[in-house]
This record gives structure tokens, C-alpha cells and sequence, in this order.
């Protein structure tokens, strides 16, 4: 059995699918950690029982709170941390501390469309066919090796092509983090 951690910022969509998912596997989801209060994603995880931590960024040093952040997922014995819709660029102290235990979820075809906003800017610009990388974490924005990418063609309006990403995020996601935890898994038995 290996442990995941997740890190998010939002409603939690990405959050909710890793964790259902997981609970299929012999794999967990041991701990949370989320960096805005009052986010959807912190009553997704009191609904589906996995702890949840606040970890505040705003008044204090970025390394503080991020040293706050990495004590947690020692802590909890975290094998893999999967970003779900954290929408930080974490400092280059705790990625190398995590150097290849990072992994991000991005909705695009990266290099293409790196950042925020992704699904609108690829659209605006007439991409007929958009998706969804999978990534390791290094200290670029969405710059990390490319582990897994899904295709998603452009659908009538921007709704429908988000909501078509969105659907091909949990799946894409999930699967190539189970195959990480299967693979530590294999390494730690």
C-alpha cells in the first residue's frame, strides 16, 4: 500500500475523483492540504472522511509555509503528492525536498497554454483540438516532465470543451496516479 497526499485549492473536483478512485485500489488518500479557507475542496474532504489541513500563506513568509506544508506530509507518511488544482508555484526548497514525488494535473497540451487560465486562452485562439497533461513538478510553471497527455477535441462552446477536459482530467489523472502508487508500492513491499 502506498500513501497520497493531495494539494488543492478549489472545489475539489480533481480531489473527489483521485479519492474515489483510490478507494478501488489498495491505496490511500492519507492526507488534504489545502491553502484557502472556506474552499469546496476542504467539505469534500470532511464528506468523504479523508483529513484535511489549512495550511495559511497570507501574512507569512512563503518558506514558512511551505516548511509547515512539507513537516505535515512527512508526517503523514505521504509517498506521492498529487497537486489538484493548487494554484501556487511551490518554491524550490520543497520541490527538491519532493523532487519526483510531485506530480500536477494540467489542462492543456503542454507546452502549450502553461498557467492559469488554460481551456479559455486555448480556446479564444481557435485550437481545434485542446487535453489534459499529466506532470512531475519542478520549479517552472507547468514546466516539469510530461508523464501522460489526453486529447480533447474542441466541443461547440467553451462550456461543453471545459466540462469535456474536466472529464478527462479525473480519468487521466487517476489512472497514472495509481500506476505511481502501484510502482512505489511494488518498490516498498
Amino acid at each position: 500500500m502506498a500513501k497520497l497526499a493531495i494539494l488543492a485549492s478549489g472545489s475539489g473536483s480533481n480531489f473527489e475523483a483521485l479519492t474515489v478512485a483510490l478507494r478501488g485500489s489498495c491505496h490511500e488518500v492519507c492526507l488534504l492540504l489545502c491553502d484557502r479557507p472556506g474552499a469546496m475542496v476542504l467539505e469534500r474532504a470532511a464528506r468523504l472522511e479523508v483529513p484535511a489541513r489549512l495550511i495559511s500563506y497570507k501574512g507569512r513568509p512563503k518558506n514558512e509555509a511551505e516548511s509547515e506544508l512539507a513537516e505535515l506530509l512527512e508526517e503523514n507518511g505521504a509517498d506521492l503528492i498529487a497537486l489538484a488544482g493548487f494554484m501556487r508555484l511551490l518554491g524550490p526548497e520543497l520541490v527538491r525536498r519532493f523532487r519526483g514525488r510531485l506530480v500536477n494535473i494540467h489542462p492543456s497540451l503542454l507546452p502549450a497554454w502553461p498557467g492559469t487560465h488554460s481551456i479559455e486562452r486555448a480556446f479564444a485562439a481557435g485550437d481545434n483540438e485542446l487535453g489534459v497533461t499529466v506532470h512531475l513538478v519542478d520549479e517552472g510553471m507547468d514546466t516539469g516532465p510530461i508523464l501522460a497527455q489526453a486529447r480533447v477535441p474542441r466541443q461547440g462552446d467553451l462550456a461543453a470543451t471545459e466540462a469535456a477536459i474536466h472529464a478527462t482530467e479525473h480519468l487521466l489523472y487517476s489512472d497514472v496516479i495509481i500506476k505511481l502508487l502501484n510502482n512505489i508500492a511494488e518498490k516498498t513491499c
